[in-house]
């Protein structure tokens, strides 16, 4: 399964700020290519992330019907009471693997997160609402470094417990390397929960990831459309891996995704016009033959 995170990860390091009605018709437009699961909106302090404002306008302009699951990213209780009153099937936690990065992104502790993450896994429970949990910086921190894999499995266990949809390992700052996120996404889907990953490209090293992950049985991978992407809180981290490169990847390794390549590549030269900018992306400047 591919999660299109653009609407989120992807539009949240852009200087251009658009209003909701753009971000939803991108959503829009992404759900007609054929993915089935779309990070749609970020349900965060607008003040702190102005790109992000009126996320409850861009899932009132959504289509509800059909087989897609939108979701909304939260850091905390507020974001996911905002999320539940929009009617959202599924909500995100993300909380970090170091304290520093925990602060900068969530302004709160590991623990604190962890906790948070244990009540709104619960509460989503009780709502009818699907939970997926993302570990952040599981690979490397732009302030601390290099993180401890049995660091990253630690929390992970505790999030197990939870039983979410799935666990994402994030490698938010592109420092990771194939064997390192096999290892990782071993140990992790060793307890007994679907592995995800998300994976950006900033040392050129996020495909090769994405393919370390598949073979490692990952359950999910995150992309987002023209490799936009990147976060605000992580100094030089780059785009995410972009879903079109990623779909050529996996369908000439034999991998059935459903998607309509060409109607992604139509998406990413959409937003080069919107943006004014040449995307991270590759294949929607070449073409796919």
């Amino acid at each position: 399964m591919i999660r299109e995170v653009g609407p989120r990860d992807g539009l949240q390091n852009e200087q251009q700020v658009f209003p909701p009605d753009t971000r939803a018709e991108l959503v829009r437009r992404l759900a007609a290519t054929g993915l089935k699961r779309i990070e749609a909106a970020s349900f965060v302090n607008p003040e702190r992330m102005p790109q992000m404002a009126g996320a409850e306008e861009v899932v009132a302009a959504l289509d509800g019907e059909g087989d897609v699951v939108y979701s909304g990213l939260v850091l905390n209780e507020r974001g996911y009471e905002r999320l539940c009153e929009t009617g959202l099937g599924e909500v995100s936690f993300a909380l970090a693997a170091t304290e520093s990065f925990s602060q900068r992104n969530a302004g709160a502790s590991v623990e604190e997160s962890a906790a948070a993450a244990e009540r709104i896994v619960a509460r989503a429970t009780g709502d009818g609402i699907r939970a997926s949990l993302t570990i952040s910086v599981a690979f490397g921190c732009p302030f601390e470094g290099r993180v401890d894999p049995s660091r990253v499995v630690e929390i992970a266990e505790r999030l197990s417990g939870l039983e979410p949809v799935e666990i994402v390992l994030a490698d938010t700052i592109g420092v990771a390397t194939p064997t390192e996120v096999r290892r990782l996404l071993e140990r992790v889907k060793g307890l007994g929960v679907p592995v995800g990953g998300h994976f950006h490209n900033t040392r050129n090293t996020g495909y090769a990831n994405a393919y370390a992950a598949l073979e490692a049985g990952a359950a999910l991978l995150d992309a987002s459309v023209g490799g936009l992407g990147g976060c605000p809180f992580a100094p030089r981290a780059t785009g995410n891996i972009a879903t079109e490169d990623l779909v050529y990847l996996l369908e000439g390794e034999g991998v059935e995704t459903g998607i309509d390549l060409d109607a992604l590549i139509a998406i990413s030269r959409w937003l080069e016009e919107l943006l004014g900018k040449e995307l991270e992306g590759y294949l929607y400047r070449v073409g796919v033959s």
